[in-house]
């Protein structure tokens, strides 16, 4: 299978670009070229500097394309669909690259307007190139499906006989999740139903997120933990949602997964959840 672009922008219109007519993939620059920001320390007399951390920047992408059309008006409609889709008014869109067994996703902004060269190279009667540049602001490539893992209910912490104070049960489990991309994952996790002062926890690392508030029968509670979208939310059977950021207790983190094995738990002091744990692996390059 050849390269494959799909370009999705925020009004929902598409467009395909690959081996196929009307728009040839001719190549693709920034798959895996990102540049890194290293910091650094350095102390009075000494040799060279300390290493402190590495951070990715913006991911730039050049779309390389040729329109072919069978007439001069399907080029200059093909001209403008390309503009109307890439224009950089419209924000972020989807990139979705595929070739072979591989197929990743990364959000992406058009820097400008496409480009259409000029020169006999470039422009025919029946042919155009033109050059796309996009700018990622979140440089990681995605798995184009999420990795969803229900976790089971149990219930534990019964005290038998009762003694005073009475320890009542608390319903929870825990799963192993496995990041096998390049860098921490963020999650979204999902409660579906009655559920009181609900906690999920990275075992792992002993990073949680507790909540302290009842959810009632039929609403689901939805915690995101990505960087740029960390979120709680209540949403009514209805499906008006309530923000719960007030609801956090202030020992919590927004965890993301760790690259490798992640144990994830559940705990709570009331109710019956299904709870669902969502993520995403990121990768440096396709």
């Amino acid at each position: 299978m050849a390269e494959k672009v799909t370009f999705i922008n925020s009004r929902g219109q598409s467009i395909e670009i690959s081996n196929r007519l009307p728009f040839l993939l001719e190549n693709i620059d920034g798959k895996g070229d990102v540049q890194a920001d290293i910091q650094t320390s350095k102390a009075p007399y000494q040799d060279g500097n300390t290493f402190i951390d590495a951070r990715l920047q913006p991911r730039p992408l050049t779309l390389y394309i040729s329109i072919i059309e069978s007439s001069r008006n399907g080029l200059l409609e093909k001209r403008q669909l390309l503009s109307s889709i890439f224009n950089p008014n419209l924000g972020k869109g989807k990139l979705i690259y595929e070739n072979g067994s591989t197929k990743r996703e990364i959000w992406a902004v058009s820097e400008n307007v496409p480009t259409f060269p000029l020169g006999s190279d470039n422009k025919g009667q029946w042919y155009q190139k033109s050059i796309v540049n996009l700018l990622c602001p979140d440089p990681y490539w995605q798995d184009t499906n999420p990795t969803n893992i229900k976790l089971e209910d149990f219930v534990s912490h019964f005290r038998f006989p009762f003694h005073f104070p009475v320890r009542f049960a608390s319903r929870g489990d825990s799963r192993v999740l496995v990041n096998i991309g390049d860098a921490p994952a963020p999650i979204k996790v999902t409660f579906r139903g009655e559920v009181v002062n609900p906690k999920i926890t990275n075992l792992t690392t002993g990073e949680f997120i507790l909540i302290n508030y009842a959810i009632p029968e039929g609403y689901n509670l939805i915690i995101t933990t990505d960087f740029n979208g960390k979120d709680v939310n209540i949403v009514a059977p209805d499906g008006v949602e309530t923000n719960g950021m007030g609801f956090i207790d202030l020992s919590s983190e927004f965890f993301m997964l760790r690259q490798g094995e992640n144990a994830i738990s559940f705990l709570s002091d009331g109710g019956k959840p299904e709870v669902y744990v969502e993520f995403r692996n990121r990768y440096v390059s396709v």
